[in-house]
Order: structure tokens, then sequence, then C-alpha cells
């Protein structure tokens, strides 16, 4: 496979799209747990405690997430600058690394989606419960 200065140039739409999106995630996050961390002072409830908990646990994943995401952006400039050197082959090894890099930080927003959506649905349950009771 022919590797050249514009093959890894190609993802940087993409991983700074990917970063955007992380960011806007964690900032929604941050913003929930604010506000239920100053609710939860106010008016102490175990259901709060455990909400909190949850996005403590996703915002670390999303942390993680923006990581690899970087890393993957930072290895695909080194490629560039390696392969512009003139070494092909340490810039085919380098972008291969970048990619799986950014494969980890895929793989890391599908569990943080996976996380979200059973929170959601047990959110959902507890609503199901108290209408339920009725």
């Amino acid at each position: 496979m022919d590797i050249t200065l514009t093959t890894p140039a190609l993802l940087f739409p993409a991983i700074s799209l990917l970063l955007l999106a992380y960011t806007s995630r964690f900032l929604a996050l941050a913003a929930l747990m604010r506000e239920l961390h100053v609710r939860y002072k106010t008016q102490p409830d175990l259901r709060i405690k455990g909400q909190i908990t949850s996005l403590r646990y996703r915002i670390g994943i999303i942390r993680n997430m923006q990581i690899w995401g970087v890393a993957s952006f930072v290895g695909c400039v080194l490629c560039m600058i390696v392969l512009f050197v003139g070494l092909l082959t340490l810039g085919k090894w380098i972008f291969v690394g970048s990619l799986l890099m950014l494969l980890l930080s895929l793989g890391l927003s599908l569990r943080e989606v996976q996380v979200s959506i059973d929170a959601l649905a047990l959110q959902m349950h507890d609503l199901d419960g108290d209408d339920a009771g009725k």
C-alpha cells in the first residue's frame, strides 16, 4: 500500500468533528452534574447521588475518549512529518498506530452511549414504577 502526505490528512476533518462532539457531550454532562450536585446539597436523595455517580463514570469515559482522539490526531500529524522527511515505513506504522488509537476512542464512545442508554432506561423504569403504584 502506498501512503502519501494526504492519507493521514484525510482523517483531520473526521477527528476534529469527533473531538467537537466529545467536548459537547462533556460540557452537557458537566452542566447536568453541577445542577444535580446543587439539588443534592439542598435536598439529599439517594437517587440523585446515584445519578451523580453514573455521570462521574461517564465523564471519565469521555475524558479517555478525548485523550485517545487527541493522541490519534497527534499521530496523524507525526505521520505526516515522518512521511515528509521520507521515512515511508515508519510513517506507515505511525499511521496504523493512529488508526488504532482512533478505533479505541470510538470504542469508548460506544461504551459511553451504552451507559447513557442504561441510565435512561433506569430512569424510565423508575417512572413506570411510580405510575404502577397509582
